[in-house]
């Protein structure tokens, strides 16, 4: 290999890291402001605190021992992994297969009353039998006695029955169809009817021919031409003024004078157009020293009443 070639091979290595090294994903460095321990890398099996050589080789105690037993499975035998019901309402329920001994035993007396339906009250009135057909809501259904279908309906029932008769001003909607008479069908139209039926004939083409675009479109008289204007009409022409103290619309965009662009900014502005520089949020909310404490603070000593406050309840 030459020693060019093993320069541009050298080249292309650093280059390549060069690109392995921007794009690696750039690190967090807030942490370093709430961290005060090793950083912690979570899905291995390593320890957060380091164990010291006396704890690995140290034994547990009968306590520890009995505490780290599991906890006994008492479903034995068919109890195991019941199937869950999964058509229940809203809620899984548990059922189970009854044991062939169960099916073939006899209840007790106590079962049996138990097993009775509760009687309702003599006062009890069952309730009518509900139409499910009807429109929109049940409505109670019952059947009429035959006496109240034989039963005579008084005067005021009967007139209670008749519907509603109409105004006697009242007037019907009109057919969509209207009828025409024989007597119309049959008749002669006058020659001033036949006159007014006839469509009026007009030239194909344009409506009206536009000419120049300077001449009007109707023909004007030659002396309408001529005329001149009364002084009324020459009042009436003018425009309407604006008026006294009137100020028409500001530009959107107006130009500098030339004394604004040269004057100089006193000192007071200068202090005022300076940014604000405010601290980052890892600053303003996270304080570091908060959990830090003083050394005069470890140093002090209680009062009697703070170790009096401090004793635990005796129960």
């Amino acid at each position: 290999m030459t020693a060019v070639q093993e320069t541009s091979t050298n080249e292309q290595a650093t280059m390549l890291q060069r690109v392995y090294q921007l794009a690696s994903p750039k690190t967090s460095r807030s942490v370093w402001l709430t961290n005060y321990e090793p950083k912690l890398i979570w899905g291995n099996q390593d320890h957060m605190w380091p164990l010291s050589p006396t704890a690995l080789k140290a034994s547990a105690s009968p306590r520890l021992e009995r505490l780290a037993l599991s906890k006994r499975n008492f479903q034995t035998g068919r109890k195991i992994c019941r199937p869950e019901f999964s058509y229940s309402c809203g809620r899984a329920s548990l059922i189970w297969e009854v044991s062939p001994l169960a099916m073939t035993a006899e209840s007790t007396e106590r079962v049996r009353v138990l097993a009775h339906p509760k009687k309702p009250p003599p006062e009890y009135q069952k309730d009518r039998p509900e139409n499910e057909f009807s429109c929109g809501r049940v409505s109670p259904i019952w059947t009429v006695a035959d006496g109240a279908k034989r039963c005579p309906s008084r005067d005021r029932s009967d007139q209670l029955a008749r519907a509603k008769t109409p105004h006697q001003h009242y007037t019907g909607n009109k057919e969509v169809e209207t009828l025409v008479p024989r007597p119309a069908q049959l008749a002669v139209a006058t020659p001033r009817v036949e006159d007014l039926a006839r469509p009026k004939s007009r030239p194909a083409g344009l409506f009206l021919d536009p000419g120049h675009p300077e001449q009007s479109i109707w023909k004007v008289n030659g002396k309408a031409r001529t005329v001149s204007a009364t002084q009324r009409l020459l009042e009436l022409s003018k425009p309407k003024g604006l008026a006294d103290g009137f100020v028409n619309n500001r530009e959107v965009a107006w130009p500098v004078s030339r004394s604004a662009r040269r004057n100089q900014p006193t000192e007071r502005l200068g202090q005022l157009s300076i940014p604000i520089i405010r601290a980052t949020m890892d600053h303003v909310q996270f304080d570091p020293d908060a959990f830090l404490v003083k050394e005069t603070a470890k140093k002090a000593r209680c009062s009697q009443r703070v170790e009096e406050l401090a004793q635990p309840l005796v129960r």
